[in-house]
């Protein structure tokens, strides 16, 4: 079982930067693969980036290739997006996901957590 806290959302203008932390309970997170989803109002969600365990895979959606930036520190068993050069339309709630692959998926996680909320006024 992985419990996951996500943390670091809130209002910013366009042009601004946000770094967002999830924090994961588990000795096991180091096996994990981990990813950040984002859901705006109406839409889907959407897979905006993936690392693998090691942290030597990543994925990120083209929506936000060259601006967001995923990492991992399994020593503090925290993932991280760093979102530069935000846009309005990356406003959504963002969510921290976890599944024991050894790929980087962007579907079917087995843990979730409740979400931050990211607001990029224009």
């Amino acid at each position: 079982q992985v419990q996951l806290v996500e943390s670091g959302g809130g209002l910013v203008q366009a042009g601004d930067s946000l770094r967002l932390s999830c924090a994961a309970s588990g000795r096991a997170f180091s096996r994990y693969a981990m990813g950040w989803f984002r859901q705006a109002p109406g839409l889907e969600r959407e897979c905006v980036a993936v690392i693998s365990w090691s942290g030597s895979r990543t994925y990120y959606a083209d929506s936000v290739k060259g601006r967001f930036t995923i990492s991992r520190d399994n020593a503090k068993n925290t993932v991280y997006l760093q979102m530069n050069s935000l846009k309005p339309e990356d406003t959504a709630i963002y969510y921290c996901a976890a599944d024991p692959s050894v790929v980087i998926p962007k579907a079917g996680y087995a843990y979730w957590g409740q979400g931050t909320q990211v607001t990029v006024s224009s």
